[in-house]
């Protein structure tokens, strides 16, 4: 076989690869279609003010703090005005180096309280447990450190409500939210878990903790995020979801039943994906038990983050996130081609690991290989053509799919001058961003396989 030969088999597997690769894509891309269209016209009316039925299950707010002086007042505010029947707050000081403790001390009058509870969850040992006297709805744990997943098994122990909701002390949630994103317990008791949709905030405008304005960020790698964000929620979770195949419920804003996920041992703190890591593990668990039960996406319970502005800090988050996606695959890997898999185990799992997981090893080695070959002038301009159709093109054509969902659907985004600059963002990612993001991705990889020391990172926020 001559080296041109070689090189005409290697042109062939990575475009075939890229072909099933976003040929995935645009299936769950014509699943979310359908999905969404049928959502939005059966909850057409819940757009209109909402009066409580009655029926709504009490919620525990889980709240992992860690070093947040400047917002935690902000952000508890925000969340004791939302809208819903019964709730709790329960924010958890996980050893804070800065004054968070002092600062949630001072502004909500807390007091030490002696809260007996059942440890179902091994945790860091609870220094003390606070009551505020002014909303008896809200408490805080002092604990030794653990991390975030530590911290909600120890919300979670002290928890006094069926539902679990978990939320990032930075999150901004629409009033509505918990009300959103609870229907699918209500319609359906199999029920376990479900998640609602996560946007950038940057750009946008704050007043009291609650969103007032959409907008669009000036930085270019924020706005970049935008896009990713509408693409990963609005097709990639569902497209999965009406599969009972959701692989990942966000950790910035998800609810769970307590029950459930105690029995299947809580939030995993030896791993830095511990919310991707819970959803796997849920459904390996419950699939092995054969047990009904279902995992829901709701896409219009909204909560807002803020997004990386710099080249370092993204850098990390996109480490750590394929770190995560490794540990949890890894870990739950006997769900796997399960006899008692479903769509889950069958589809959704194998097309993650080889599309997911597993692709900034063909990615890089494609573009690497695509280089070397033109500049040495071993590939055909009709190859080098047909790459690029389908690695930039299609990536075009889902991005440019993800906001023509997001303008048929929820309009957050209303001025025709945001739409034309997502438009805009969405052809220049493909030249330069999704690149350096496959390269950030498979050094993750790399220091996941070679059992590197794991680290959050800072993530440098700015003011709202």
């Amino acid at each position: 076989m001559t080296l041109a030969d070689v090189m005409g088999v290697v042109q062939v597997l990575f475009l075939a690869y890229f072909v099933l690769l976003n040929g995935g894509y645009v299936m769950l891309n014509l699943i979310s279609m359908i999905t969404l269209t049928r959502y939005m016209s059966e909850h057409s009316l819940t757009a209109l003010p909402q009066a409580g039925t009655g029926l709504e299950p009490p919620i525990s707010l889980l709240v992992p703090a860690f070093n947040e002086e400047a917002t935690i007042a902000a952000s508890v505010r925000s969340l004791l005005q939302l809208s819903y029947p019964e709730f709790e707050v329960i924010v958890v000081n996980d050893d804070s180096k800065d004054r968070t403790l002092d600062v949630l001390i001072r502004e909500f009058s807390l007091r030490p309280f002696p809260e007996a509870y059942r440890v179902r969850l091994k945790t860091q040992a609870i220094r003390a447990v606070y009551q505020s006297t002014d909303h008896p709805n809200l408490r805080v744990l002092d604990k030794a450190n653990g991390g975030k997943a530590d911290a909600l098994n120890a919300g979670a122990n002290v928890a006094r409500y069926p539902l679990l909701c978990c939320v990032d002390a930075d999150s901004i949630l629409q009033r509505d939210s918990l009300r959103r994103v609870v229907q699918p317990f209500l319609e359906d008791p199999r029920t376990v878990a479900t998640g609602g949709t996560i946007r950038i905030a940057n750009g946008c405008e704050v007043s009291g903790g609650f969103l007032v304005r959409a907008g669009l960020p000036r930085n270019l790698l924020a706005l970049f995020q935008v896009i990713e964000y509408l693409r990963a929620f609005l097709f990639g979770r569902m497209g999965w979801s009406p599969l009972n195949a959701l692989l990942i419920i966000s950790g910035a804003f998800g609810l769970f039943h307590k029950e459930t996920l105690i029995s299947v041992g809580g939030y995993r703190p030896k791993t830095i994906g511990e919310d991707m890591e819970l959803i796997v593990r849920l459904h390996r668990v419950l699939r092995q038990q054969g047990r009904k039960y279902r995992i829901v996406f709701v896409p219009d319970p909204v909560c807002w983050t803020q997004a990386p502005e710099d080249l370092r800090t993204l850098r990390n988050q996109r480490i750590r996130w394929q770190r995560g996606l490794s540990d949890s695959l890894m870990m739950n890997r006997a769900l796997l081609f399960h006899r008692k898999g479903g769509a889950v185990g069958w589809l959704a799992f194998p097309f993650i690991l080889v599309f997911e997981w597993f692709s900034p090893i063909v990615l890089v080695a494609g573009y690497a290989f695509t280089l070397t070959a033109v500049l040495t002038g071993l590939l055909s301009p009709p190859a080098l053509l047909a790459f690029l159709a389908v690695e930039i093109g299609l990536g075009v054509l889902l991005s440019v799919s993800a906001l023509l969902l997001e303008e048929l659907s929820f309009r957050i985004y209303p001025k025709l001058s945001h739409v034309g600059l997502l438009f805009l963002a969405s052809l220049l990612e493909n030249f330069g961003y999704r690149q350096i993001n496959s390269w950030w991705r498979l050094v993750g990889l790399y220091r996941w396989a070679t059992g590197a020391q794991a680290r959050w990172g800072e993530m440098k926020r700015k003011g709202l």
